[in-house]
């Protein structure tokens, strides 16, 4: 799996869970940051899927985070969004089924 800067979505080469001052070599951004991370999500709560994770204000600066693991690369998310797109087309169906006329 290829870890993407947030910023500048060039692939990082690093294994593991990066420290808190480690900078994008590119750009120079933080690395341990919420937008880099699996569990940021902009509609859940505190902007993290992780429900034991601190609130962090600034998703963009590096944090202390103990749950941080890098997001998906965009081709690996485009494969699971296929069938999570699916998954919820399908739902839909099924809703509609239950609605329909008689």
């Amino acid at each position: 799996m290829a870890n993407l800067c947030f910023s500048c979505k060039k692939e990082l080469d690093i294994t593991g869970r990066p420290g808190r001052g480690q900078t994008c070599p590119f750009c120079g951004s933080d690395v341990k940051v919420c937008l880099n991370c699996a569990f940021y999500d902009e509609s859940a709560y505190n902007e993290c899927r992780e429900p034991q994770a601190d609130r962090v204000l600034d998703k963009d600066r590096a944090n202390f985070c103990d749950y941080f693991e890098f997001r998906e690369s965009s081709s690996e998310k485009g494969k699971k969004g296929n069938k999570a797109q699916e998954k919820a087309e399908d739902a839909v169906n099924k809703l509609k089924g239950l609605f329909k006329d008689s």
